[in-house]
């Protein structure tokens, strides 16, 4: 007992704790998935063309461009709500109608980039710290992987209407 607890205890010298620290895999495959569904958005905005950011399939619901609009306000909220971070602006929906193709861009790219940073503060000790939020009160990491689900929800509203206007999405493109 006493060599095994010795052989331990020497294993741990030669480990360099910043490894130990590092070492996130939770938090490493939600932010992948993060960067996965960020990058179809993103290029959703762009190969849309400006005409269609006021396209909706049904008088009821968001046009496109609102879409967009509305999971750059969701990242900037959902976010800074998980991180404690103060997102850079907010209303990116009302203040554009889901117009204007270049400002809903922008924002979208700064909401997503905001996300990042969220994600980047959080480590093994912050991810299970509780907050509370509109879902209640939640840990850091629940709270921004909700955000990932938030933004993939959309995105397949965002495949529809593209589909029903003859646009492929980008996660259907070829590789």
């Amino acid at each position: 007992m006493t060599r095994t607890f010795l052989a331990a205890a020497v294993v741990a010298l030669f480990v360099p704790t910043s490894a130990l620290a590092q070492s996130n895999p939770f938090t490493d495959a939600a932010k992948a998935q993060l960067e996965q569904i960020k990058n179809n958005v993103i290029r959703t905005a762009e190969k849309v063309p400006e005409d269609l950011y006021a396209f909706k399939p049904t008088p009821e619901v968001r046009s496109l461009g609102q879409l967009l609009a509305h999971i750059a306000d969701g990242n900037f909220g959902i976010c800074g709500a998980g991180s404690t971070m103060k997102p850079p602006m907010s209303g990116v929906e009302k203040s554009t109608g889901g117009n204007g193709k270049a400002a809903i861009q922008k924002a979208l790219a700064a909401s997503f980039e905001f996300c990042e940073s969220a994600w980047a503060s959080m480590d093994n000790t912050r991810s299970p710290e509780v907050v509370k939020t509109f879902l209640g009160t939640q840990p850091r990491f629940s709270v921004l992987t909700f955000n990932t689900s938030h933004v993939w929800e959309h995105y397949g509203n965002l495949v529809t209407y593209m589909r029903l206007k003859g646009i492929v999405p980008p996660s259907s493109e070829p590789k």
